[in-house]
């Protein structure tokens, strides 16, 4: 019988103590178990089988065309012919992250992009942040490019067989619509392509690349026809402050350079080609930017872009006077912007297969397809959800928010490069942020400011999308993370009698 008032015995076993809510939240994923799993889903694996090419076309089809074929109308009237330095900004505020997205691809070279590199660096509870931002990102994204999309069908069915889709099922309630059916369309066309496999979208993606490049290439040597140096002559009508506005618009062009490292786990070579694929792209994309804005503006007065999602083909048709090389320019754009429905339809499947085998969001997300190779139920799933979306709001709101998504996690990659530095300086990096922290610290800086530049609206939708997400994590994540379920329990502590 037990003595009551002897001290108590020493049990024999020491118990393990607990970890509390601070460290369960703080708690990381080991860069080897990242890359360990890489690929692995319920029922099957992803399937290795794009190169620096496909990886590289991935990238541009996420980026290009989204900021000339659908936001400039809207960009323009911010920031005026300074729209080209609004581009510039954007495209710095770009570079510098990156630089960061660069190293960490090549690093941890995993399906979750800044959302794995986060778990690696700053604990759970930052990369469900970090994911949720994703989540608005590519999710919201996809929908704001095939609300554009239905605004170039338009110009191209009423440029050929002069019949258009009425307004009442070409646009979303706010716009004048009721249901904006072609966005749905476009993005259910994705999904088809997906379920396919991944190399076989890819396949698709680069030609449809290329058409995008040519058409860019077929109006810079038309628009410059009608250039006019007056439309520069009021180069910043709108100050500063509408450069930055715009700034912060247009930083939605450029949230496809990082899709590349959401193909991390289907990449044959993921280490090398990552990196290299990630800035190629954004190089790329840049240029054409900048050169169609500025072709733009000079053929056509500021004032006169009136928010139409078809400023591009517009142009083409008030050079020439002739509906064919604007009806031509609206076939390739038809196809250039389902591009980036496909290859950011693409990214987001892969963010939330990696979240679902860490635990944070349900099984059905990362459950492969034994034949395709694909998580098949995910792209059904994310697929209608983006078309609701396209289907129901209107463009201007779909950018902004998605801006602000992309660059909240821009910010935290950039923290991640500086942490992962200290914590392992020894990993293998088959490519390095020169100048770090500096670089990564004035990327993060950019992408402060710019988040500052959106408008008080943009900021309530996102406080409110960010309570939705603490609220779902700490409802269904915390208790069902893998790495919670990994840790070890206190021993029960007996007693000798």
């Amino acid at each position: 019988m037990l003595d009551q008032g002897a001290p108590p015995q020493s049990p024999s076993h020491p118990a393990t103590p607990s970890p509390g809510l601070g460290a369960r939240l703080m708690r990381r994923k080991p860069v080897e178990r990242l890359v360990a799993e890489g690929g692995q889903g319920e029922g099957g694996t992803l399937r290795r089988s794009l190169g620096l090419w496909q990886l590289t076309m991935i990238s541009i089809g996420a980026t290009l065309g989204t900021g000339i074929f659908v936001v400039l109308g809207e960009a323009v009237p911010k920031a005026g012919p300074a729209v080209t330095l609004s581009f510039v900004i954007a495209g710095l505020t770009a570079l510098f992250s990156a630089l960061s997205y660069a190293e960490l691809a090549g690093t941890i070279p995993v399906s979750g992009s800044s959302y794995s590199y986060a778990y690696a660096t700053m604990g759970e509870l930052i990369a469900w942040i970090c994911g949720w931002c994703l989540v608005l990102e590519y999710g919201v994204s996809v929908a704001a490019v095939a609300v554009g999309w239905g605004e170039y069908l338009n110009e191209l069915l009423d440029g050929t067989i002069g019949v258009t889709i009425p307004a009442a099922l070409s646009a979303p309630p706010g716009d004048g619509g009721i249901f904006n059916l072609p966005a749905l369309i476009v993005v259910l066309l994705a999904m088809a392509f997906l379920l396919g496999g991944a190399r076989e979208s890819a396949r698709a993606n680069t030609i449809m690349v290329c058409v995008k490049i040519a058409a860019l290439l077929l109006f810079c040597l038309i628009g410059i026809q009608g250039f006019r140096s007056g439309n520069y002559a009021n180069f910043m009508p709108l100050g500063m402050a509408g450069v930055s506005a715009a700034g912060a618009t247009l930083f939605f062009s450029y949230i496809g350079f990082d899709a590349a490292s959401t193909a991390g786990e289907e990449a044959k070579n993921a280490q090398r080609d990552l990196p290299r694929a990630i800035m190629l792209s954004l190089v790329i994309v840049t240029a054409l930017y900048v050169v169609v804005a500025a072709v733009a503006v000079g053929a056509k007065p500021w004032k006169r872009f009136n928010d139409s999602e078809a400023a591009l083909a517009q142009i083409m048709k008030d050079v020439t006077g002739q509906t064919f090389w604007g009806t031509l320019l609206a076939a390739c754009a038809v196809i250039a912007i389902a591009s980036v429905v496909l290859t950011v339809l693409y990214g987001q499947t892969r963010i939330l297969f990696a979240m679902s085998r860490d635990g944070l969001v349900p099984k059905v997300f990362s459950r492969v397809h034994p034949r395709t190779g694909t998580p098949r139920a995910n792209t059904v799933i994310v697929s209608a959800f983006c078309g609701v979306l396209a289907a129901a709001i209107p463009l201007g709101q779909l950018a902004d928010a998605t801006s602000i998504g992309t660059l909240f996690a821009f910010a935290l990659v950039n923290i991640a490069v500086v942490v992962l530095r200290r914590t392992r300086p020894h990993m293998s990096r088959t490519f390095r942020v020169p100048l770090s922290p500096v670089l990564p610290a004035l990327g993060f800086a950019l992408c402060v400011w710019m988040m500052g530049s959106l408008s008080t609206v943009t900021w309530v939708v996102f406080g409110v999308w960010m309570a939705v997400g603490l609220m779902f994590y700490f409802l269904y994540g915390y208790r069902r993370s893998r790495l919670s379920a990994a840790e070890p329990t206190a021993p029960a502590v007996t007693v000798e009698k």
